[in-house]
């Protein structure tokens, strides 16, 4: 049995602190950029599209900022509605926490859209890339969560429980570990072994992305505590599964438009 001691900061300055959630969001765009790029030029040789891979590091600007207000305005909309409209000015103050990574999710798609516009590309050609690489930022978000001492599991008796003494003295299933381990890891190894080994098709890996992500993270709810301003809705359903519901099902739904457009 391990007793969380881990300290979310890991230098503190005094006026500014650099904190271990903080690096993950940046060394997960990093690892992520250079990686796309990768990604880019190989989907650009199996293919007629054209695209300058340079244009591909102005995406960036907008895959960050986009995953800014999303995962705000997600964890706002969908977590915490009522204490934010008593609280508004509460809204701008990210550094204490609260970020949705399915309103992040959303903003991707929605910034995503805006560039490919912009750079007259096909939505999914890009998304394709970003659900192949987004795996790495998962990970190391989900292994922040679990020094942060936050989104907790359930309480257990398994040997590997966890105690978080800033929740109480009870032993809980690392549900954060289990989350990196299928949304990062498992995830980011079955999309790039479909992009690295097989035929490339447009929107393919976007799709599974959110049919996979959507499946591991309900399995993971299952060890995942619910958040206490929510609790579950019919007893039995945490917030993050029905978002993830919807993921899977817009997944196979638009996976099977695609497959539809290829067969005429």
């Amino acid at each position: 049995m391990y007793t969380h001691i881990l300290d979310p900061v890991l230098i503190d300055f005094g006026v500014i602190a650099i904190r271990w959630y903080s690096l993950a969001y940046i060394i997960g765009i990093i690892l992520g950029w250079w990686l796309g790029k990768k990604i880019l030029t190989l989907v650009l040789e199996k293919t007629n599209l054209n695209f300058n891979v340079k244009e591909f590091d102005d995406l960036i600007s907008y895959l960050i900022i986009s995953i800014i207000i999303g995962g705000r305005f997600g964890y706002i909309i969908f977590y915490n509605l009522s204490y934010y409209i008593s609280n508004p000015l509460d809204i701008i103050k990210i550094w204490e926490g609260g970020m949705s990574f399915h309103g992040a999710l959303i903003g991707i798609i929605f910034g995503t859209y805006l560039f490919s516009l912009k750079k007259n590309v096909p939505t999914f050609f890009l998304l394709d890339i970003i659900a192949c690489v987004s795996p790495i930022g998962i990970f190391l978000g989900r292994i922040a969560n679990f020094i942060n001492g936050e989104l907790v599991g359930k309480v257990t008796n398994v040997s590997w429980g966890v105690i978080f003494p800033a929740i109480d003295n009870l032993p809980r299933h690392p549900s954060q570990l289990y989350e990196a381990i299928l949304e990062g890891f498992v995830l980011f190894i079955l999309l790039n072994s479909i992009i690295f080994t097989q035929k490339y098709k447009i929107g393919k890996c976007s799709c599974l992305f959110l049919i996979f992500y959507g499946i591991f993270r309900i399995i993971s709810e299952i060890f995942r505590a619910p958040d206490v301003q929510l609790g579950y809705f019919f007893n039995f359903l945490s917030m993050g599964t029905i978002l993830s519901s919807f993921m899977i099902l817009s997944g196979f739904i638009i996976l099977n438009i695609l497959q539809k457009k290829d067969e005429t």
